[in-house]
């Protein structure tokens, strides 16, 4: 089961790689290849994080995409809701009208999940994913490769 979207995960890797490189712009293509995603959707990603006000473009030789927010106001939860926000469930997902917003146990306990994944991304903030103990393969690959 895949708990995030590849617009999510694109978009966790791209602001992961974006904080860890808080000077210098990066071009749609050092950001792809430093978190191997696909450039042509990748700079989809991009541009709904920078409507979002989460990135800022700036076009030309020197330009390229910025992270916008501290990395430590910034939390996991806003950066997946920018591209693709998470679904509760409020009404029964079968369409049973007897249930109508009464969720049967099941999926009273699939919304309760939910619930908790969403707390945990809300209290997760971008800054401790970019801790070296938060480094995983391939999200930073490149740069912990650099620094060897």
């Amino acid at each position: 089961m895949k708990l995030l979207s590849d617009a999510s995960e694109y978009a966790l890797r791209a602001v992961v790689w974006l904080a860890y490189h808080p000077d210098e712009p990066q071009k749609v293509r050092q950001i792809a290849d430093g978190t191997h995603s696909a450039p042509g959707y990748l700079i989809k990603v991009l541009q709904m994080l920078t409507r979002a006000g989460i990135l800022s473009a700036q076009r030309g030789s020197l330009g390229g995409f910025k992270l916008e927010r501290e990395p430590e106001g910034l939390s996991v939860f806003e950066v997946i809701n920018a591209v693709d926000p998470l679904e509760r469930i409020e009404t029964c997902p079968l369409g049973l009208k007897s249930h109508g917003t009464r969720l049967c146990p099941l999926h009273r306990g699939i919304d309760n999940a939910m619930e908790a994944i969403q707390s945990i991304f809300e209290t997760c903030s971008i800054a401790q994913l970019v801790k070296p103990a938060a480094f995983s393969k391939p999200l930073l690959e490149t740069v912990l490769s650099r620094e060897r």
